[in-house]
C-alpha cells in the first residue's frame, strides 16, 4: 500500500475536524440541538412555527460559506473536486443518500460527530454500519470489480 502524498492533507483535515467538533459542541451547548444536517433540513419539511428561521439561516450559511472562502482564500488554496460521474448519477446518488438518512434516522455528521460524543447507542450502531459499508464498497471496487 502506498500513500498518495499529492492528496495527503493531514493539516487541512485536522483543522476541518477541529472546526466541526467545536461547531458541534457550541451548537448543542448554546442551542440544545444536534448539528446534523439531515435533521436541520428535515425539520423544514413541514416547518414548525418559529422554528424555520434558524434552520434556513444555517442552510444559507452552508451555501454562502464556500463563496466567502473563494473570495478570501488565495487562488491556489481551493480546488474543485473532480467527480467521475454524469449529472444523472450524481442526482441518483444524492437521492440514495437522502433515503439512507431517513432510514438511518440521521446523517453521518449527526451520528458520527454528535451522536458518538453523546455516547448514543443508536449512533454507535449507525456509525459502525456507515464505516462497514464504506469498507466493503472500497474492497469490492478495488479487488473484485
Amino acid at each position: 500500500m502506498a500513500i498518495d502524498w499529492t492528496h495527503f492533507t493531514p493539516w487541512a483535515s485536522l483543522s476541518g475536524g477541529v472546526l466541526l467538533g467545536v461547531a458541534s459542541a457550541l451548537f448543542i451547548l448554546l442551542n440544545g440541538r444536534i448539528l446534523g444536517i439531515s435533521g436541520i433540513l428535515g425539520g423544514l419539511l413541514p416547518a414548525k412555527t418559529g422554528d424555520a428561521s434558524w434552520r434556513l439561516t444555517f442552510l444559507l450559511g452552508l451555501f454562502v460559506s464556500p463563496l466567502v472562502m473563494k473570495v478570501l482564500a488565495p487562488t491556489d488554496f481551493l480546488h474543485a473536486p473532480r467527480i467521475d460521474a454524469d449529472m444523472a448519477m450524481v442526482v441518483v446518488a444524492g437521492l440514495l443518500v437522502g433515503v439512507g438518512t431517513r432510514y438511518g434516522s440521521g446523517c453521518t455528521s449527526g451520528h458520527g460527530v454528535c451522536g458518538l460524543s453523546r455516547l448514543s447507542p443508536r449512533s454507535m450502531v449507525a456509525t459502525a454500519a456507515f464505516m462497514a459499508a464504506g469498507f466493503v464498497t472500497v474492497f469490492v471496487l478495488k479487488h473484485i470489480v
